[in-house]
Formats: C-alpha cells, structure tokens, sequence
C-alpha cells in the first residue's frame, strides 16, 4: 500500500492523482490543496450549414 500522500487537504480521504487532481476536485497549487482556478473557455457560434442558408426556388 502507498503511503500517505503529504498533499492532503486534511480530511483524510483525498486520492491525488500524478496531476495533483484530487477526487474532490480541489488541485495542488504548490503549497496546498485548493479549488481549481475558472478557466472558461469561449463560446464558439453554431456552425450552420451552408445548404439550410439557401432558399429553393419559388418560395418566398
């Protein structure tokens, strides 16, 4: 069995992978367990499709 990992926030129960991600979603920031910072990413526009742009003939 593994020792301890030192990284624990202090519950006890944290399993931290090789990434520093604990199953709890808190992350090593270096010095301690914490919340991962936001990263949002932007949203991107729907991309439509070029033959629902077009009108058939002879409807208006």
């Amino acid at each position: 069995m593994k020792a301890p990992d030192k990284r624990c926030c202090g519950s006890g129960v944290c399993i931290i992978n090789d990434a520093g991600e604990c199953w709890c979603g808190q992350v090593w920031n270096g010095e301690k367990m914490a919340a991962p910072s936001l990263k949002l990413k932007p949203i991107q526009p729907p991309i439509q499709n070029a033959a629902q742009d077009q009108e058939e003939p002879g409807t208006e």
